[in-house]
């Protein structure tokens, strides 16, 4: 079950929301996880076991740890949860990976064993560590019901696609929390903005890259040069939109129960530089590493051959955790060459304007790389780029695709930037002062909601095409 399903909008969510709504106070956990535990459960209840497993071997952890009285004990503990949630993380996302690499180089093992990845895995791992490190280091006190941890592992908003959320930030939530009006409204146009990011722009750009950038080195290499860089900055444009607006229904459905989820994204696509951006992009991950990773080697004080070496761990953990395959270490390594030149060449050194095109060409051959596991069909594409084996510079299906799509290419584009945000906070500054202009402020805000639930629904309706990219994680 998926956010952007009819399924998940007209039975699941409505259903979870009128019971939340209806029963006692003291209830409203217990029905958030039950409607938890069945989401997760739809796809594959056996790996649900899993999740509970691992939030069992997490609960059990932090207690011993807080309750050991000498650092050896607390240590055995935090060394025992790494174990038992890492080596479950490497046996079912990159187990496979390693023996087919090791078979290749040595001829064994002669079957690979046919692992599937339990969606969502990577991040309620990284959510339940995070929770141990912390009552580790003294952050916050182990949470004593197991129920409750279950609660905070299992939350159906940000379980299988984030953000990946700490525990210090719902810690009080969990146990405290009240839904006024406001709250619900404001929960419900973020869910129905994310929402319209997914099936309305989202879905049509991966339309669109799916039917330029087609899968093998024969395909790729019959598609006209000018096709690929369409291709591309299409799914350049449905990456960001379809992550995002995840984060979107998740931030927007944690507000309508009372949760409080950090943001996840703020237009990484007008940042000024590859630094800028990863502060923009994917921010409670970039988060996790810095503080649980980057920080505890030494940061960046530190002499320079140790930053290195900090900044290479990183981004190869960074490339490895978006997925089991060579291209998204490349990809981890790539943007660490470009902070490194950041930092050590380019500086400031880049004027005005010129910032905001290197940034947006470096991120754009980031995600050529993302895009292909096959390091060969990277290779087709990235020399097709420069015009190298391409089937001319451009075709005819590549005009009327671009010209029939123009609108919502720029409809996407304008999704990826602050100015509807923009838009509604001169909106709402101006209607301070003047009655009409708050009076149209007021319309758009009652009417915009409903009106992208509707839109929203048509599409999802309309089109079959409804791809879900979080398989990998």
């Amino acid at each position: 079950m998926v956010f952007s399903s009819l399924i998940f909008l007209f039975l699941f969510l409505v259903l979870n929301l009128t019971i939340y709504l209806c029963v006692k106070d003291k209830y409203k956990n217990i029905v958030l996880l039950v409607f938890s535990l069945i989401f997760y459960a739809w796809g594959g209840p056996k790996y649900l076991l899993l999740l509970v497993g691992e939030t069992f071997a997490s609960w059990f952890f932090a207690l011993r740890i807080e309750k050991s009285e000498n650092d050896r004990g607390r240590k055995l503990y935090m060394a025992g949860e790494c174990v038992v949630l890492l080596g479950l993380l490497g046996y079912f996302k990159y187990a496979v990976f390693f023996l087919e690499n090791f078979q290749m180089l040595f001829g064994v093992p002669e079957v690979i064993p046919n692992i599937v990845l339990p969606i969502g895995i990577s991040f309620y791992t990284f959510q339940l560590l995070s929770y141990v490190v912390d009552v580790y280091r003294g952050e916050i006190h182990a949470q004593p019901a197991f129920w409750k941890l279950l609660l905070y592992s299992s939350l159906f908003h940000q379980c299988i696609a984030g953000p990946i959320v700490r525990y210090e930030t719902v810690a009080n939530e969990i146990d405290n929390r009240k839904v006024s009006q406001t709250d619900i409204y404001v929960g419900v146009r973020r869910f129905c903005i994310g929402l319209a990011k997914k099936a309305i722009l989202a879905n049509s750009c991966a339309e669109i890259a799916d039917s330029l950038i087609l899968p093998g080195s024969d395909a790729l290499a019959a598609q006209s040069t000018l096709g690929l860089w369409l291709g591309m900055f299409a799914y350049m444009l449905q990456i960001y939109l379809d992550f995002s607006a995840y984060s979107d229904m998740a931030i927007g459905m944690g507000r309508m129960v009372g949760f409080r989820y950090l943001e996840n994204f703020n237009y990484p696509y007008i940042a000024k530089s590859v630094k800028d951006f990863w502060r923009r992009w994917h921010i409670s991950l970039s988060t996790f590493f810095r503080d649980y990773v980057y920080i505890p080697l030494g940061g960046s004080r530190c002499s320079t051959l140790k930053y290195i070496r900090n900044m290479t761990v990183v981004w190869f953990l960074t490339g490895m955790w978006h997925g089991a395959s060579w291209n998204y270490i490349f990809w981890g390594l790539y943007y660490l060459v470009f902070l490194l030149l950041e930092r050590f060449v380019i500086k400031d050194r880049i004027p005005g304007p010129l910032k905001y095109i290197y940034t947006l060409f470096v991120v754009f051959f980031g995600w050529v790389i993302f895009k292909f596991e096959s390091l060969g069909e990277l290779g087709s594409v990235l020399g097709g780029l420069f015009g190298i084996g391409t089937n001319g510079f451009m075709g005819m299906d590549v005009s009327t695709l671009f010209l029939s799509n123009i609108f919502l290419l720029i409809f996407a584009v304008v999704a990826c930037t602050p100015l509807g945000k923009l838009i509604r906070q001169n909106l709402l500054r101006f209607g301070s002062r003047n009655s009409a202009v708050f009076t149209v402020f007021n319309i758009t805000e009652l009417i915009v909601p409903p009106l992208l639930l509707i839109l929203s629904v048509l599409a999802l309706i309309g089109n079959s095409y409804n791809p879900f990219l979080y398989f990998q994680f």
